[in-house]
């Protein structure tokens, strides 16, 4: 059987637990039984079991955080630029990871 129109189905604790037909999953889902979880497109990708409280365990959106790039205005036009990789740890040292990025991309460049 064909797997492209089958829709992967999670437990509530994110184990893979099987497959379901696409119809079969979208009136689940329809229902209220399942969770759905969709593609940037639109597509639905995975369909969760709901935890005992009647909860989601899908996050509806995807957490923010801090952009490593982002556009930068010069006064002859636009760029982009890179965040500093340098950040404090939990107890507030300074923690400089630059030299195990350069390590990272010296190491791929050697192979």
């Amino acid at each position: 059987m064909s797997q492209t129109n089958n829709i992967p189905l999670y437990a509530a604790d994110g184990r893979c637990v099987g497959f379901r037909d696409e119809q079969v999953a979208r009136r689940l889902v329809a229902a209220g039984q399942l969770s759905p979880s969709y593609g940037r497109k639109g597509h639905l990708r995975a369909v969760w079991m709901k935890d005992p409280q009647g909860d989601c365990p899908v996050p509806t959106r995807i957490p923010a955080g801090a952009k490593y790039s982002f556009r930068q205005q010069l006064d002859n036009g636009r760029c982009w630029a890179l965040r500093r990789l340098d950040r404090r740890d939990d107890d507030g040292v300074m923690v400089n990871t630059r030299g195990l990025f350069l390590n990272v991309i010296t190491e791929c460049l050697a192979r």
